[in-house]
């Protein structure tokens, strides 16, 4: 389970050791990489002053059906919080998915990559925005139940 850079490091290694991506990295780790999987949000580049400009706050988050995603939330579509300035490079999406890791969620009009997994994982999720915003003691956002729940199965 992969949350925010966690996400965003999931789909590194994706590209690294399925894909044989020689130099796959992200921009924010180094920004000479010669395959970006994540890189900066478009309206962030020319922003010099980085702060208060991170993507925050709640945003629609659309599922795809018949995904763990849809299994885990019970729903096509639901709001979480986002904290970050980098995001997957569409380039790469049709790669990975002819690969075998789904991009299950976007937001944005598709704009934006959510979800990713891999499907006949055991479990293998990873989020771009943050569940923990809406987890409380004894009800646990969807996300962490599942991955506890897939955690204990044999």
């Amino acid at each position: 389970m992969g949350i925010c850079f966690g996400f965003q490091l999931a789909a590194i290694a994706f590209g690294r050791n399925v894909l044989n991506l020689e130099d796959a990295n992200s921009t924010e780790i180094k920004a000479d990489t010669k395959n970006p999987i994540v890189d900066l949000l478009p309206e962030q580049k020319d922003v010099l002053d980085m702060g208060g400009s991170l993507r925050l706050g709640a945003n629609e988050v659309l599922i795809k059906t018949n995904s763990n995603a849809e299994k885990i939330y019970n729903s096509l579509k639901i709001n979480k919080r986002h904290r970050h300035r980098y995001e997957i490079n569409k380039e790469y999406i049709s790669e990975f998915e002819k690969n075998g890791l789904i991009f299950s969620a976007d937001s944005d009009g598709g704009k934006r990559m959510e979800m990713l997994e891999i499907p006949n994982h055991k479990f293998y999720l990873g989020v771009q925005f943050h569940p923990e915003f809406n987890s409380r003691p004894g009800f646990p956002e969807e996300a962490f139940s599942a991955f506890i729940k897939a955690s204990s199965e044999k």
